[in-house]
């Protein structure tokens, strides 16, 4: 499935999509949280296409970075001379997506002391520039994204809870990709079919093998270590095979340490007797070694016995 974007077949991932069906032709404002690198900007993007501000602006910033004391003008905008480098008048973000979107990205970098200025452009529609006291009015839409708890940061006076639940009117949880591990497949074909064909390479399989280690990988960088992960194969692929430099793992100390000069089958029973030991040796179920590798239960019983993987006896486990 590519929607919008959006990549994957994974039951979670058709959930948010339908969460952005629902609230996109909706003028309420939406709350996307996630861990970074999950696509919250691409949820964002789906949100304000799918709407009636299609036609209008869609306005990004990023409020972790960009500098605090100049974060409010960013936003808001500035008049000539109103503080120190400002040689021109400067249109802030929510004048530039006046009947568009305005995605709030990183919302809980957001200043303390600029945050009843986001509650008030939020219930009121109004805000100052820098530097006048004339009163502006926006129509933007409002989307806000971010990876830290929020509600954690309102219990160390660090997030405003009025700003919150302003905010907090549609959340959409993205959710990370060590919890879908079905979707890496089809994003790794989808990457290395836009790395090959950017740099006119003509990669077009990758072995089961190569793919079942990547499925296994936890990705803690989520979908953008995944797609730069892919990026550096492809360019490491001269040939139509996908090459898997599993030495990049570098975040993964069993691997490194582990793998017998790095070949994927030694790769593939490594992850497979790692994934068996942290279940207990439990193939089946929500929470066994089938489902955290991706795949069914009869294939990784098949993938056991072709590797030489056995459960070690009880007294051998007890005394580990």
């Amino acid at each position: 499935m590519v929607y919008e974007g959006i990549v994957g077949r994974s039951r979670a991932l058709r959930d948010v999509v339908d969460q952005i069906k629902l609230v996109a032709p909706t003028e309420s404002t939406v709350l996307i949280c996630g861990e970074t690198g999950t696509g919250k900007e691409l949820v964002a993007r789906a949100v304000h296409h799918l709407s009636a501000r299609r036609p209008h602006a869609f306005v990004k910033c990023n409020c972790a970075a960009i500098p605090t004391g100049l974060l409010e003008s960013e936003l808001f905008g500035h008049e000539k001379g109103s503080f120190t480098g400002a040689v021109a008048q400067r249109i802030g973000r929510f004048e530039l997506a006046n009947h568009g979107t305005i995605f709030l990205d990183e919302i809980g970098e957001a200043p303390l002391e600029l945050q009843p200025k986001l509650l008030r452009v939020l219930q009121e529609r109004e805000f100052e520039r820098v530097g006048n006291s004339h009163t502006q009015r926006t129509g933007a839409r409002v989307v806000a994204a971010t990876n830290v708890n929020l509600t954690q940061m309102i219990g160390s006076k660090r997030f405003r809870a009025d700003l919150y639940y302003r905010l907090n009117v549609f959340p959409i949880e993205v959710p990370p990709l060590r919890e879908r591990p079905e979707d890496i497949p089809v994003l790794v074909r989808h990457f290395v079919r836009e790395a090959a064909r950017r740099m006119n390479r003509k990669v077009t399989w990758i072995a089961s093998i190569a793919m079942d280690a990547l499925v296994a990988h936890p990705w803690p960088g989520n979908i953008r270590e995944l797609q730069n992960f892919v990026e550096r194969a492809v360019i490491r692929s001269p040939g139509d095979e996908l090459r898997v430099p599993l030495d990049d793992f570098d975040d993964d100390a069993e691997i490194e340490s582990g793998v017998d000069g790095g070949t994927l089958e030694a790769a593939e029973r490594l992850h497979i007797v790692t994934t068996l030991k942290k279940t207990g040796w439990v193939l089946s179920g929500p929470r066994g070694a089938a489902a955290r590798l991706g795949i069914n239960r009869s294939t990784l019983q098949f993938r056991m016995k072709r590797l030489g993987i056995m459960r070690p006896p009880v007294s051998a486990e007890a005394s580990a």
